[in-house]
């Protein structure tokens, strides 16, 4: 839910729907609107990220604060009489590991303040109802709390198979008929789904040309993964436990990070079975589970194959591989390491970034890069992975000195300056945060 309350009023509020929620699993909500007023939208504008790039009316955080409580009375008078109109979202593109693109969208600030503000209503609401095995984007939940999941049942509960799954382009294909039936089963009031349907419906800027896609929910949108993570609630999480789990012979668990989720099964049979159901399960929702990048993968201890051949696999999970590897004292443990495409990922956009900006001031150059090391380490830092933490600290290097070595001719950087002012700038050393 973004940061702590300051809004005692809007506090008092959002703890009462929760335990209201909490009580009753049962009990469908209709009237929550009214819950947005000044106070609300003021509270929603303060959890609204203030550094994001401007939307397509241009207008940026800092231009809506200079008249910010006149904004909001006006905002909240176009809310209440049902004049408030959703602006399209600009699309920008970003590479993916495998060398596609992923589509980002960035609503208009005022946008994000009202999608904020039903996100905290939907968020005290379902919060309640989450299962504990989903971790993305929900307050006090991190995906290293998900990683840390997965290794503890893994290495616990003898589990010898996973279904590494991969959904097809989720947020592109979400069914917003099946998600508005989801909804109205726990949340079915009329002008909160009425302000979800004009965000789906607002359309996509992307190149100059507005297109309408007739499915999915924008990335990059605040509200988006709220409804995400309803969606696959009621898709996966709630189906698995209920109805998939009573029906297994062995142990098993899911783990999910918003769409990115694995399921560990103790025996091989039971993993055939969840192989074989899981597509047809999100084809009754109208998504898809990738056939090429969903894989079954044996992951038992190498000590119980006992000479066999199977077992001996890895996965990636949130970014790293995970295998099978021996302890100091003789154990076989989980290791993880950064997954090779993030790997590549990484140092490609390193080497990119020290092209673009080697003729900014090395000054700044050396600050940027500090952050993005830092940045990397403090996700990356598993115990067992400080040697590709060092390699990424290398490849930095690298790309930078080849770079200022490629300046114009008089401000191109020598090897034996780039020597000295390795000692002047020292890029930040790899560090271990996450110990297990």
């Amino acid at each position: 839910m973004g940061d702590t309350l300051r809004s005692p009023t809007v506090t008092t509020k959002l703890q009462r729907l929760a335990e209201q929620a909490a009580r009753d699993p049962k009990r469908v909500f209709t009237t929550l609107a009214h819950l947005i007023d000044e106070d609300f939208l003021r509270e929603a504008y303060r959890q609204t990220s203030k550094s994001s790039a401007a939307g397509i009316d241009g207008v940026t955080a800092t231009q809506y604060a200079e008249h910010l409580e006149e904004n909001l009375r006006d905002l909240h008078d176009r809310l209440r009489s049902g004049r408030y109109q959703a602006a399209p979202v600009v699309r920008v593109w970003i590479e993916k590991e495998d060398g596609g693109q992923r589509p980002i969208g960035k609503p208009a600030f005022e946008d994000k303040i009202v999608q904020r503000a039903v996100a905290m209503l939907l968020e005290a609401i379902y919060e309640q109802d989450f299962s504990d095995s989903s971790y993305g984007f929900r307050p006090g939940r991190s995906p290293h709390e998900a990683l840390r999941e997965v290794r503890t049942r893994c290495m616990t509960e003898g589990i010898g198979w996973i279904v590494d799954a991969d959904v097809s382009g989720y947020f592109d294909s979400i069914d917003r008929t099946h998600l508005r039936a989801i909804l109205r089963q726990r949340v079915n009031d009329g002008s909160l789904l009425c302000l979800i349907g004009k965000w789906l419906r607002a359309g996509v800027m992307d190149g100059g040309v507005l297109q309408h896609p007739e499915t999915g929910v924008v990335q990059g949108g605040v509200i988006s993964p709220v409804l995400a993570n309803v969606m696959l609630h009621h898709v996966l999480d709630v189906w698995f436990a209920q109805e998939v789990q009573p029906r297994l012979k062995g142990r098993s668990f899911l783990t999910r990070f918003a769409d990115d989720f694995v399921i560990g099964c103790e025996r091989e049979a039971d993993a055939r079975r969840v192989m074989a159901v899981l597509p047809k399960r999100f084809a009754r929702f109208g998504l898809r589970i990738h056939p090429e990048k969903t894989a079954l993968i044996a992951f038992s201890t190498p000590s119980a194959r006992q000479g066999s051949a199977e077992g001996n696999g890895t996965f990636d999970f949130l970014g790293l591989t995970h295998y099978w590897a021996q302890s100091r004292r003789g154990y076989w443990v989980i290791k993880r390491k950064t997954a090779r495409k993030r790997l590549r990922r990484t140092t490609k956009a390193l080497w990119r970034w020290c092209r673009v900006n080697r003729h900014l001031p090395l000054q700044d150059q050396y600050g940027m890069l500090c952050q993005k090391l830092r940045g990397h380490f403090q996700y990356y830092g598993i115990r067992g992975n400080y040697r590709l933490l060092d390699v990424v600290r290398r490849q930095a290097e690298e790309a930078w000195r080849f770079w200022l070595s490629r300046r114009s001719h008089k401000s191109a950087i020598s090897w034996e300056r780039f020597q000295q002012l390795r000692k002047m700038f020292v890029l930040p050393t790899p560090k271990i945060v996450h110990s297990l």
